[in-house]
């Protein structure tokens, strides 16, 4: 069985997908695409840009969206663009004509590719519209499943309200797990930690849901090193499970990849390692191609010896495949990741390859197994470089 442990359906970013108002909404989308690493160009000739525009430094409250740059939705080229000078500008940080991915369009990816199930994954700048998700797995129970969104800005000084947010997603609308990231605090509110007593109320509350809980992690705004942050980040997670130690944890992208590429290598530091370590409860995703496709090509060659240390250190029992599906289509196609491990990652035996292409996520999620033949055999459909 394959389950895509990471997949969206979202509405276009000029709706109001939960949000009090339609700028609301855009809003998100012009800080995520102020920061975001894909390359900006301007619209007129391609020439290089520079996103970092969209955002602006202030002494009393560090970065906000920069006013003036019309920020907005190019339906005629399904993009998002803005001015600068009388210039348009853009970026593929959406994939190119993916203003919107509904069910149906995913459902089909995931019929061409062999996938049969997916996660729908929730965050803000997406959708934080719980109805619409929990439609999407209605449309297709035996599909979807998907996790229900908090606003986590609001968890410090509304815990009662972010609650109510999470036994509604999980008792009425019949979704299947939580998903936080605490750097929407961090950056709205200037949370110090998603492990303060602040936050206690919160966590008592949805650890009772028993659903899987998923992580975003990063570095806290500020910090000098990413890859310190992060590890930062993941042990206030072990001391987060040390007192909710019956919940299912999982971190979602895997490790900060991108802040590990040295050379034409991954580098995964020692001690990134230790917060797996007799923590059985505790899962991280393994993604490779949204995040450095850009880096490496297919079969990302570099990224088969750290899966392979992954595999050692924590177990295929604790590693979902995901994809970011479509946000993965920046650099390749659906069917390129899973074929990227089925096919060359020849390291796993058939158990470790069926756990990790389905079977952790299938248990989580508690879905029915089914099987699911191995996609083996090339085709031109998966050939990088097919002749036309």
């Amino acid at each position: 069985m394959i389950v895509d442990s990471h997949a969206y359906c979202f509405t276009a970013p000029d709706t109001l997908a939960g949000h009090p108002t339609v700028d609301a909404h855009l809003g998100l989308w012009q800080w995520a695409y102020g920061q975001h690493h894909q390359p900006a160009f301007r619209v007129r000739d391609r020439a290089p840009g520079d996103a970092a525009v969209l955002l602006e430094a202030t002494e009393e409250a560090g970065l906000r969206l920069a006013p003036g740059r019309d920020f907005r939705v190019d339906r005629e080229q399904g993009r998002l663009v803005w001015t600068v000078e009388g210039e348009d500008y853009t970026k593929h940080f959406l994939p190119p004509n993916t203003l919107e991915f509904g069910p149906g369009a995913l459902i089909g990816e995931m019929d061409y590719a062999g996938i049969d199930w997916a996660l729908l994954h929730a965050d803000a700048t997406l959708s934080k519209d719980v109805a619409y998700l929990a439609s999407c797995v209605r449309g297709h129970p035996e599909r979807l499943r998907a996790m229900g969104p908090v606003d986590e800005w609001r968890i410090p000084t509304e815990p009662d309200a972010v609650i109510g947010q999470a036994v509604e997603a999980i008792e009425v609308h019949g979704l299947h797990a939580l998903k936080v990231i605490p750097a929407y605090a961090y950056r709205m509110v200037g949370a110090e930690g998603f492990d303060q007593p602040a936050w206690r109320p919160f966590w008592d509350a949805v650890s009772q849901l028993d659903v899987p809980i998923f992580f975003t992690l990063g570095a806290k705004p500020g910090s000098t090193d990413p890859r310190q942050g992060f590890l930062d980040e993941m042990w206030t997670l072990v001391r987060w499970m040390d007192r909710y130690p019956d919940v299912q944890a999982s971190i979602t992208h895997g490790f900060p990849w991108r802040d590990l590429v040295v050379d034409d290598r991954i580098e995964v530091p020692g001690p990134m390692w230790g917060p797996f370590r007799d923590r059985p409860n505790l899962s991280i995703e393994v993604s490779f191609p949204v995040r450095i496709g850009d880096l490496f090509d297919y079969p990302w060659a570099a990224c088969q010896p750290v899966l392979e240390a992954m595999v050692d250190h924590i177990g295929t029992d604790r590693l979902l495949w995901g994809t970011d599906m479509p946000f993965q289509n920046r650099f390749c196609t659906y069917r390129q990741s899973r074929a990227w491990i089925e096919r060359y990652c020849t390291f796993l035996d058939a158990a470790e390859m069926a756990q990790l292409m389905g079977g952790t996520t299938a248990r989580l999620l508690r879905i029915p197994a089914i099987r699911t033949a191995p996609l083996r055999s090339r085709s031109a459909g998966d050939d990088p470089h097919p002749e036309a």
